[in-house]
């Protein structure tokens, strides 16, 4: 029979049944416990079982003694384990690795072809024989590659003009090849020959910025292996060469490119065809595609870019930097010293753990270091102790990879986790210790159906267990608070660590929880009950750390924390608003000479809203008085139904609601208007109105009858007069009407007809 028991790793577990082992209520965890207790309680050896750990190896072949040939090497050991781990409780096993002399390696030369590099790709054309002979001296079996890279061909990073995009370089430079992001130029070969002339073919090309599509490059030369042609068994390199920092995720929206690298190779005709449309990949992106292809890259740069590249090798396990002469002659030596480095160190490391499972490695080797969650050694036969452990139960296998960097060879892992206790149960279905009400399963009673208990001794009869149980929980809550068993519908509480037990009607309650002060539970001034402190009658406080006293609460007039608070501690506990130390101050407090102004009217000089009823409304003014001038200092001032100023002090007794006042007895009124004045004013205005009026009349008039005349004498002189006696008897008849032009009305040149 087996029991799942989630067991911490020192702890054991006790099958036995005797009588004695466990009480009547007390939990089964008791029969959990380290093995000195369960001896110690009773439980003999036989009856302690504890799951181990399980280490199964199921493939170790030896590893490769000789030089590399074509079959397939051997250079770590074991390939697979299987592991059963007890959930906490770890287990460490060895790994050896050696590297077989002479294995493959495949360099790819990556380049940057911008303009600044044009002497450096002079250089590279001149070293081929140099580099091949160099790699012999690694490898008899060594290929090189060759690529090369610009940045995206859109704007802000190249020039986008047709001319431009032809021909990016400066007008001078006869050979010039059009812009582009990544080139696969020549894949993993052999033949010098074709390394050389492949090169021979290269042209430089240029853009806008300095920083350069580096990252893009590597991006695609690590995904995309079948087109560079990296072989399985090998040791992948890949070099760098550029003199110019590199854009990263990010950058591509100043282009208004949206879209995350997805880490996918697009290769069509050797170029990289979604340069344009996919943003730049990130440093860790970068770094997991080159881990995950047991790729190891080497950044020769100049001078100038050191530590930017260093910086980036920080981020890139397995990674070296050298730094170029002005014209790149020495990669040739920079690529040798960083293989060297590179195929020196070891360094083992897992990919990624299932959850709750941790990995570490002690390096068997002088300098090793700590163990860590990577082992480092300086050697090319090396040994690591290898520590695996889980932290919870696993419900499935799982599995994972173990390996060094850059290197092909992998152990795979396998791990359950052994979180099931194998008991040896006895065979009766009615055993003694059940009180033949049931069969032991792992130490503990299983019973038969109508009857429930620890020890099946509960007949529970026409009632269902569930009716039961839920005698034992408080609202529909856990089952006797989880602090005790449910017994025939009543709760057989627990003891506790320190020999008391908790109780109540639902094992809610317990004397050892109570709040500590100096220590001590309830500060060893009371009691704790139900955890809560019973003070004794000189202390108070949550954990009776408080002598009663108010000393400190008292005002200088004798009331504690001025009627305002209550005295916790010997301090003051103010209502909101009241500020300590003797709750006199209320800030946040409505001002009394606006909230008390109404009351103020009517008690001094009876009107106002609250006059009919001013005793009863205005009850919080106990005590105020009628004045003929005021103390010193600003008073409150209000205006009555009467439009009058209302002068007053006021001051707030204690308790929250209780004032004196002070009401100055004359009020400031305003002086009504002289009723007489206004008529006779409003009638002289009157008349001085009109009176202008007639002067404006009458003058308009007489401008009227002046511009008449000298209407009428301006056309009189016009008139040319004939001597004749018409002449004279007109003037005469003019005397004898004695008529003056400026009565004349209706003239008319020639005969005048009145």
């Amino acid at each position: 029979m087996a029991l799942r028991h989630h067991l911490q790793i020192s702890f054991y577990l006790c099958l036995s049944h005797s009588q004695n082992f466990t009480n009547p209520g007390e939990q089964e965890a008791a029969r959990c416990d380290t093995r000195a207790q369960l001896e110690k309680r009773g439980c003999i050896e036989k009856d302690i079982i504890s799951p181990q750990n399980n280490l199964t190896v199921t493939k170790n072949t030896p590893l490769s003694t000789n030089a590399f040939v074509k079959d397939e090497p051997i250079q770590l050991r074991p390939q697979e384990v299987n592991l059963e781990l007890r959930p906490g409780l770890p287990r460490t096993f060895r790994l050896d690795f050696r590297r077989v002399e002479g294995y493959p390696v495949d360099l790819y030369y990556l380049m940057d072809l911008s303009y600044s590099m044009e002497d450096d790709l002079r250089s590279i054309k001149t070293l081929g024989n140099e580099l091949f002979k160099a790699l012999q001296g690694i490898t008899k079996q060594g290929r090189i590659g060759f690529g090369s890279f610009v940045d995206k061909t859109v704007l802000p990073f190249t020039n986008t003009n047709p001319e431009k995009l032809k021909k990016p370089c400066a007008e001078k430079e006869q050979f010039c090849q059009p812009a582009f992001g990544y080139r696969h130029v020549l894949s993993m070969t052999e033949n010098k020959a074709d390394f050389n002339r492949e090169v021979d073919k290269q042209r430089i090309s240029g853009n806008l910025d300095s920083p350069e599509g580096t990252l893009d490059a590597i991006m695609q030369a690590a995904v995309c292996g079948d087109r560079i042609g990296w072989r399985n068994s090998s040791t992948r390199l890949i070099v760098l060469s550029t003199d110019d920092g590199f854009h990263m995720a990010g950058d591509g929206k100043l282009a208004g490119i949206l879209e995350p690298n997805d880490e996918r190779c697009y290769m069509d005709n050797q170029l990289y065809t979604k340069s344009n449309d996919m943003d730049y990949p990130s440093v860790g992106q970068v770094a997991s595609q080159l881990e995950k292809n047991n790729i190891q890259p080497i950044f020769a740069v100049t001078k100038s870019m050191e530590n930017v590249y260093r910086e980036l090798s920080r981020m890139i396990p397995k990674s070296e930097v050298g730094v170029l002469s002005e014209d790149s002659k020495n990669v040739v030596e920079l690529i040798q010293a960083a293989y060297n480095r590179l195929s020196s160190k070891v360094t083992v490391t897992h990919d990624a753990l299932p959850d709750n499972v941790r990995v570490t490695y002690t390096p068997l080797c002088p300098g090793g270091g700590p163990a860590g969650d990577k082992g480092v050694c300086d050697n090319v036969k090396v040994s690591f102790n290898v520590t695996v452990t889980a932290d919870e139960c696993i419900d499935r296998e799982v599995s994972f990879l173990i390996g060094p960097l850059g290197i092909k060879d992998k152990m795979k892992v396998s791990l359950s986790t052994h979180c099931e206790c194998e008991c040896d149960d006895p065979k009766e279905k009615n055993h003694t210790y059940c009180n033949n009400k049931g069969k032991v399963n792992c130490g503990m009673c299983s019973c038969k159906a109508g009857f429930v208990g620890q020890r099946c001794e509960c007949s529970i009869g026409e009632k269902d267990e569930s009716s039961l149980r839920a005698a034992c929980r408080k609202d529909n809550g856990t089952e006797c608070e989880g602090r005790g068993d449910c017994v025939c519908g009543i709760c057989q509480c627990y003891a506790l660590q320190g020999g008391s037990t908790y109780y109540g009607t639902h094992c809610e309650c317990e004397n050892e929880s109570c709040e500590k002060f100096q220590n001590k539970l309830c500060g060893g001034n009371g009691k704790c009950r139900c955890k809560n402190c019973d003070c004794s009658p000189e202390y108070e406080g949550t954990a009776c750390q408080c002598k009663k006293s108010d000393e400190q609460c008292r005002t200088p007039s004798g009331s504690v924390c001025s009627g305002r608070g209550t005295c916790q501690c010997n301090q003051c506990k103010c209502m909101e608003g009241y500020q300590r130390p003797y709750c006199l101050t209320c800030p946040a407090c409505q001002i009394p000479c606006i909230t008390k102004g109404k009351c103020i009217e009517c008690l001094g000089f009876a009107t106002g809203p609250f006059s009919k009823n001013c005793s009863q409304t205005c009850k919080s003014i106990n005590d105020f008085e009628i004045v003929e001038t005021l103390p010193p200092g600003k008073p409150c001032d209000v205006r009555d139904v009467e439009n009058c100023r209302v002068f007053f002090t006021i001051k707030q007794l204690d308790g929250e609601d209780n004032y004196s006042a002070q009401i100055l007895k004359t009020r400031e009124c305003p002086e009504l208007p002289n009723i007489y004045a206004i008529i006779g004013g409003a009638i002289a205005a009157v008349a001085l109105i009109g009176l202008v009026i007639l002067l404006i009349i009458k003058g308009f008039l007489y401008w009227r009858d002046v511009k008449e005349f000298r209407r009428f004498e301006n056309e009189k002189k016009k008139e040319k007069w004939t001597p004749t006696a018409g002449s004279n008897n007109q003037s005469m008849y003019d005397k004898k009407l004695n008529v003056h032009p400026l009565e004349c009305r209706g003239l008319s040149l020639g005969n005048a007809d009145v």
